[in-house]
């Protein structure tokens, strides 16, 4: 089971804006100045998911790696509606077979790469499956 996942960001504030506004994550600490940790940090929780950003410098370049997010496709627009208020990068997705759900790719203000997902790891297999019978 995962216990956190942890951001590095260089903008702490910017990363909070992302996280608030994106994924509706809400705030359980920040260190401020402190530094009990290796920089200054925050923590957030997305439902049960324990999300930490922690200040660095941004990731050097953009790749595939990338967490994905479930959604339900008819929350598909108001995601789309989220990102495009804060200015971000959304990456065109990959070629997909009918049946395999939708995806919305896009970067955070720190080149990490999100997905938003609208189906499930049974759909997929399933979809995969017909496909080879």
């Amino acid at each position: 089971m995962i216990s956190h996942m942890t951001f590095i960001v260089q903008d702490l504030e910017k990363a909070t804006l992302f996280f608030e506004t994106i994924f509706a994550a809400k705030e359980v600490y920040s260190s401020g100045a402190d530094t009990f940790s290796v920089a200054q940090e925050k923590f957030f929780l997305i439902d049960n998911l324990w999300i930490a950003i922690m200040q660095g410098d941004s990731l050097p370049t953009k790749t595939y790696n990338h967490i994905a997010f479930k959604i339900e496709e008819s929350e598909y627009d108001n995601y789309l509606k989220k990102i495009n208020s804060l200015g971000l990068e959304i990456k065109n997705g990959r070629h997909r077979v009918e049946g395999e759900a939708n995806s919305l790719y896009f970067y955070d203000f720190d080149n990490h790469l999100f997905e938003l997902h609208t189906g499930t790891l049974e759909e997929r297999l399933k979809c995969y499956q017909q496909r080879n019978e």
